[in-house]
């Protein structure tokens, strides 16, 4: 199998644990920015998006196995409503 990150410069690990917090946990393009910039990593969150749509399907792959489904979404467990866990 080839290398899914051979043509970029970053690091894997970085590409996956950015495209990880965007999968596992409900936050949008701009916080996972935030938190990258905390952690000492200046990435855009336009670079974030386009790795969710390079690598979305292999990070999620290889956390909940196969996808079904022709489509790349986000799972509906982002989405609370309000009172019900939702942050406030």
């Amino acid at each position: 199998m080839r290398n899914p990150f051979r043509y970029f410069n970053s690091s894997p690990e970085v590409i996956r644990l950015t495209v990880m917090m965007y999968i596992r946990d409900p936050l949008s393009l701009r916080q996972v920015e935030d938190l990258l910039f905390e952690r000492g990593l200046d990435i855009c969150h336009k670079t974030v998006r386009f790795w969710w749509n390079r690598f979305g399907r292999h990070c999620q792959t290889n956390l909940n196995g196969p996808v079904k489904g022709a489509g790349l979404k986000r799972s509906s467990r982002h989405l609370t409503p309000l009172g019900q866990g939702g942050r406030t």
